[in-house]
């Protein structure tokens, strides 16, 4: 006992005088502070919510524009558990981030018909945005980035308007329909459960939290019960229930460079069609597919970082 009393002493000595001829550890450098402001937006008498993210103190030159998928407004892009968050992390990349809430979803007015906003409608939602950003900003050009049914509207968007976007990304693309189905109610009913039905399971069905962490899980439910509730418009999802011979996003007709980036793991991709609709893309687009990812891989623990990475280095 004494003598690992005095090996004790001589070890804390030894470090008191180590510390006598060390400089200072100074403190970590505090994380970069995201401030996020609204403003007004209104198309077709309509309320839109569109919100702008940036390291406080920075003014970003960069603009890009996060589009929503069907069921749930823009949070999706801003699931802000440990580094999760895309939207925060673009912002530290030096983008102003934007982020629009189509008619009826989120924090935009509610709508009276569910079938109002389907997907030519919420291209033109996505077109007053990036006006207000262009007007905002001062800049002549955006990027745009699309999840899910949003690389349908976003598509449709910058077929329509390639003189706002300077590059595209289709995250996700639901490139042709999904498959004949019979939608005849204007709003979808939403539940806790369903909120979830996008992460990787395992074969008992099970969410698997080997792909993503139960905290990311979590926070995306709840975002999604605080700002979508228990509906959401229906106009999206009658236009992806159709054959799967109809093709939703205007491929041919878009004239900016374009990024297709796929999870091999995905039930919703056709990736046979998107890889044969490729070569109509124009010069400076490209297709990327991360094996073993699905649908929500920005929130995967394995690939967030690698989809994440493959988005910036196109960007640049």
């Amino acid at each position: 006992m004494l003598k690992r009393s005095f090996v004790s002493c001589i070890v804390a000595l030894q470090l008191f005088l180590l510390a006598l001829h060390v400089p200072a550890v100074h403190a970590e450098e505090p994380a970069s502070e995201i401030i996020a402001e609204t403003f007004p937006l209104e198309r077709n008498g309509i309320q839109l919510h569109l919100e702008r993210m940036t390291v406080k103190g920075e003014k970003p030159q960069k603009q890009i524009l996060l589009v929503h998928g069907l069921t749930y407004s823009s949070h999706e892009f801003d699931v802000d558990y440990a580094d999760y968050s895309l939207a925060r992390y673009l912002a530290k990349q030096g983008y102003a981030v934007w982020r629009v809430d189509i008619a009826g979803y989120g924090e935009s007015e509610e709508v009276a018909d569910g079938f109002l906003p389907d997907s030519d409608y919420a291209a033109q939602d996505v077109a007053a945005a990036a006006r207000k950003i262009l007007d905002v900003s001062g800049q002549k050009t955006l990027d745009v980035l699309g999840w899910s049914w949003g690389t349908v509207t976003s598509g449709r968007f910058v077929a329509q308007h390639p003189e706002m976007v300077r590059k595209l990304v289709l995250y996700a693309p639901i490139l042709v329909g999904l498959g004949e189905a019979k939608v005849d109610k204007p709003f979808n009913h939403n539940t806790w459960v369903h909120a979830a039905g996008d992460f990787q399971v395992t074969p008992s069905g099970e969410i698997d939290y080997a792909i993503v962490e139960p905290a990311v899980v979590s926070t995306f439910q709840s975002n999604s019960w605080r700002y979508d509730k228990d509906s959401s418009p229906n106009g999206g999802r009658r236009d992806l229930l159709v054959k799967n011979s109809v093709r939703l996003i205007p491929v041919d007709k878009i004239t900016v460079p374009t990024l297709v980036l796929c999870g091999d793991k995905d039930p919703y991709l056709n990736l046979a069609r998107i890889r044969e609709a490729m070569p109509e893309l124009p010069k400076g687009s490209k297709l990327e597919i991360i094996p073993g990812a699905a649908h929500a891989m920005m929130m995967e623990k394995p690939y967030y970082r690698q989809f994440r990475q493959q988005v910036v280095d196109f960007l640049k």
